[in-house]
């Protein structure tokens, strides 16, 4: 297996790793809940047909700048900064998950023209007061795989340090991922997304695990109704929030047809 390619781009003075691999159109993906500190198999999927190519949010792993974004604008303009400088503001499909889900749905509201297609796999941004969603900082660490996945070990195995490493910074890491979503976030995964869901234009596929414990169902209804361009849902059979992790090759077949 190859690994992917890695480059940086500046955020706010500070460094967020890029990752890109594959050959063929230029696709993004702006990673789920945790985020990644590891490659996944759901990107190798995609990689068979698309360039792949995987910026870091800032205080995701591999991403550093999140302490200077004290506003939702703030964020917005540096997920801009981010994709532009990864090269996936000009046309380019974008995929994200979670909170990168909102971020991407975001990067399609403010600029329109410059998103192709866009993919939402369980996107957060809104929040009801009759059915709100989970709360994930109050989970302790033990229950957070429970939470994302219909199979927590992707989840442990995915936050497992490498074999042979032994730093200080794996931990850290993981924890500062935590910290920037809740900078984003908080309280309960509520940025407004919803008054600017009218702005997005470009052909939508909303994906969502068919045992999402994260993100109610009537969200998902919430993002169709709101979006102005062509809309399609997709229910991911066996999965959790993090779809991509539970069904890897399920959601890159969804999101390949769709594209």
């Amino acid at each position: 297996m190859t690994v992917p390619a890695v480059s940086h781009v500046d955020v706010y003075g500070e460094p967020c790793r890029v990752w890109t691999k594959g050959t063929g159109p230029r696709i993004g993906f702006l990673a789920g809940f945790g985020g990644l500190p590891k490659w996944i198999p759901f990107l190798d999927h995609l990689a068979e047909n698309f360039e792949v190519v995987v910026p870091s949010i800032p205080g995701f792993p591999g991403g550093l700048g999140h302490t200077n974004c004290d506003t939702h604008l703030d964020w917005v303009m540096a997920i801009g900064d981010l994709v532009r400088g990864a090269g996936l503001l000009g046309g380019a499909p974008l995929i994200g998950s979670g909170p990168g889900g909102a971020l991407a749905a975001d990067m399609a509201a403010f600029w329109p023209s410059e998103i192709s297609h866009l993919a939402l796999i369980s996107p957060w941004g809104l929040f009801a007061e009759d059915d709100p969603m989970t709360d994930p900082w109050a989970r302790r660490p033990h229950e957070v795989g429970p939470l994302m996945l219909e199979t927590p070990d992707h989840w442990n195995e995915l936050k497992a340090e490498p074999e042979g490493v032994n730093s200080v910074e794996w931990p850290i890491e993981q924890a500062r991922a935590l910290e920037a979503s809740a900078r984003i976030f908080w309280p309960l995964g509520n940025t407004g997304l919803a008054n600017r869901l009218g702005h997005i234009t470009c052909p939508t596929l909303l994906i969502r695990g068919d045992a999402d414990r994260v993100i109610p169902a009537s969200y998902m209804e919430t993002f169709r109704e709101g979006i102005k361009g062509e809309t399609t849902v997709k229910e991911i059979t066996g999965s959790g929030h993090l779809a991509e992790l539970d069904q890897p090759q399920a959601v890159a077949d969804a999101i390949r047809e769709f594209i």
